[in-house]
């Protein structure tokens, strides 16, 4: 009886070793995956600032391959390099894409923004240059829009509505004078959530009942 019993002690222990030793493993693996996403990171975060070296010393083609590069292998765009592709689109032409870039810079960081002043001033710039190259051509083709792209929309996770402006109310000119209608997408703030935002770019958000 007693070799019974001090054998399934054991067993017990050992069952309880293995359990410790499996969830040791996973935690370090876990930590790994941590780690590689940090050093992942990382890495893009210094070709966003080659990228931004490049388009301060007017080596626009090199800063757009460096901005390409991050959007294309991070997961959630930071605000800033919404800014930094729009302005560096406005100096390759591509103006429609600028106008998209720091549209969108605006909408998620507001008047408050690191970069409002200078994100309105090239907007202005490439909205008066777009509207005198659609009057020669049709936009060009391989525009790389942010509807593209999940945006971070940063600490927050929340962004005004950019189809009532943040009003929550939405202004139409009828033949008896102004219509008011509530805005069908954002909430009693005039906010969108960032999952809400991004499907808005997508144009796959649902309006609310």
């Amino acid at each position: 009886m007693k070799t019974v019993q001090t054998f399934l002690m054991i067993i017990v222990s050992l069952a309880g070793t293995l359990s410790a030793v499996a969830q040791q493993q996973d935690e370090r693996t876990r930590e790994y995956l941590r780690q590689e996403e940090q050093r992942k990171r990382s890495e893009l975060m210094r070709h966003l600032d080659s990228g931004v070296y490049f388009m301060d010393h007017s080596e626009y083609t090199l800063a757009d391959e460096k901005f390409r590069y991050v959007l294309e292998n991070i997961k959630s765009v930071p605000s800033d390099l919404t800014f930094y592709f729009g302005k560096n689109s406005y100096h390759l032409n591509k103006y429609k894409q600028s106008i998209d870039w720091l549209n969108k810079y605006i909408q998620l960081k507001g008047t408050t923004g690191q970069h409002y002043q200078e994100a309105t001033e090239y907007l202005k710039l490439a909205e008066t240059e777009f509207v005198k190259e659609r009057t020669k051509e049709a936009q060009k083709a391989g525009d790389v829009l942010s509807a593209n792209y999940d945006i971070d929309c940063g600490p927050s996770g929340k962004v005004s509505c950019p189809v009532c402006k943040g009003d929550h109310v939405i202004i139409r000119k009828g033949a008896f004078g102004d219509e008011y209608k509530t805005c069908p997408y954002c909430d009693e703030h005039g906010m969108l959530t960032c999952p809400e935002y991004n499907k808005l770019l997508r144009g796959q958000l649902r309006a609310r009942q």
